[in-house]
């Protein structure tokens, strides 16, 4: 299957990277930033334009901004099957978008450049498409109406979890630590977290390292004394503001 990407930001940049050689030779295109030379370059594809991409590739990736879809469609008006990684954008608004292809909706986060993403789905996934997109990490099938909600979570929350991860390393650097020791110590301890928290409720991990009377315990109540789990709320709802907009 041949695969071309109509714009090459982060998020198109992950997902042809994580794909690698099991997608073969990839169509790369952009508006001008030279991301698609920089992309086929290191990926071993091809910088086309969005006429040839839709004329070439079995599978179109959007990855524009959204409010260039309507600009972009006429372009890719012969793309046999579409997949749309453009938020807030819902399936009906695609299928008028591109009336003569396949359509599916798809939001993934950073992740799937190592193949532990999470991509939500919804639409029309025809089953070679659906098999790349579970190569990336893990598939959840999604009504389109709760896709917002499910981006400010799983799409958005790299970036928070990424910040969590440097504000733990650089206080361990204030502490005396040496600041790469201190960033592995906290990456690490988030891998193996993260797979408790795949066999474990949230609040029986929290439970079992905050002895009473404890270091932890006096860590987590500083943090709510913080606002901690207020600012994560905070973030979520920021994020469903603008996407709403």
């Amino acid at each position: 299957m041949r695969i071309g990407f109509v714009g090459s930001g982060s998020m198109a940049a992950a997902i042809a990277r994580g794909l690698g050689s099991d997608a073969g030779p990839m169509l790369f295109s952009d508006a001008g930033s030279g991301r698609a030379r920089i992309l086929a370059e290191e990926l071993g594809g091809e910088v086309a334009t969005n006429e040839e991409i839709a004329a070439r590739a079995d599978l179109v990736v959007v990855a524009v901004k959204p409010a260039k879809l309507e600009a972009v469609a006429p372009s890719l008006a012969v793309a046999r099957e579409v997949v749309s990684i453009l938020a807030a954008v819902s399936v009906d608004r695609l299928q008028e978008a591109f009336p003569g292809a396949r359509v599916l909706r798809v939001m993934p986060n950073v992740g799937v450049e190592v193949r532990r993403g999470v991509l939500c789905v919804a639409g029309d996934a025809a089953p070679e498409t659906r098999a790349l997109l579970e190569l990336l990490g893990h598939v959840v099938d999604l009504p389109d109406e709760d896709f917002d909600e499910a981006t400010a979570i799983m799409s958005c929350a790299p970036a928070y979890l990424a910040l969590a991860v440097e504000a733990l390393a650089d206080a361990g650097a204030a502490a005396g630590l040496d600041a790469e020791l201190a960033r592995e110590l906290v990456v690490e301890t988030t891998g193996g977290t993260a797979e408790l928290l795949r066999i474990h409720h949230p609040l029986d991990v929290r439970k079992a390292v905050a002895s009473p009377g404890g270091a932890t315990e006096a860590g987590l109540d500083a943090l709510d004394r913080e606002g901690a789990r207020a600012a994560f709320e905070a973030a979520v709802e920021a994020s469903l503001e603008r996407m709403r907009r």
